[in-house]
């Protein structure tokens, strides 16, 4: 018998049983944690910007005073009109380059990891979060959750064309561990929690 062979052979000798049971994942995220401060003080830590805000009046004030009005905002939210074009959802992706502001909504958001849940439905292209220069993403705090394993649970039967978790402005960092944000897409990351 060759030396293969004879390995083969013992691996298949001490095989576990193949009947166990599976973890029960429903224990994680039980603990008892307040959703919203994690969710703020993950977000914090890479990179984003938590803003508590009331209502939409209270978010434009914000925008108003932190974003140059004459450059491109961009939303799929008629609330924000006052302040974001609402008619560029049909244009050429390629026109997008020079959006300054993309202001969307969140169906919820992750506090583990501080990830934001958008699908076609709220973006109104796909490449708008990951184009403009600064990203806006609205959640309300009621639909914060606190794991992921919760969050799947949430989309697993769901239909969209496309979905993906956002969290944090983009970053990379290079052989000497330096931490660059904004590398390859939005340069910042705003999230309005709103009540």
């Amino acid at each position: 018998m060759s030396s293969k062979a004879d390995i083969l052979k013992k691996i298949k000798q001490n095989q576990p049983a193949l009947i166990t049971d599976l973890p029960d994942l429903n224990v994680l995220g039980s603990e008892n944690f307040n959703v919203l401060e994690t969710y703020k003080t993950v977000l914090k830590n890479i990179g984003g910007d938590p803003v508590e805000v009331a209502d939409y009046a209270e978010i434009i004030q914000y925008i108003k005073a932190n974003y140059n009005l004459d450059k491109r905002l961009i939303t799929t939210i008629p609330e924000l009109s006052e302040i974001a074009s609402l008619d560029w959802t049909n244009d050429d992706v390629h026109s997008l380059q020079d959006v300054e502001l993309t202001i969307v909504k969140a169906h919820f958001g992750v506090a583990e990891n501080s990830a934001l849940w958008v699908t076609d439905d709220v973006l109104g292209q796909r490449v708008s979060p990951f184009i403009a220069q600064y990203l806006a993403i609205i959640v309300y705090k009621k639909d914060l959750i606190a794991t992921m394993h919760q969050a799947y649970e949430k989309i697993g039967n769901q239909e969209y064309g496309f979905g993906t978790f956002i969290a944090g402005p983009s970053k990379t960092a290079d052989i000497e561990q330096s931490l660059v944000l904004g590398a390859h897409g939005a340069r910042g990351l705003i999230v309005f929690l709103l009540d």
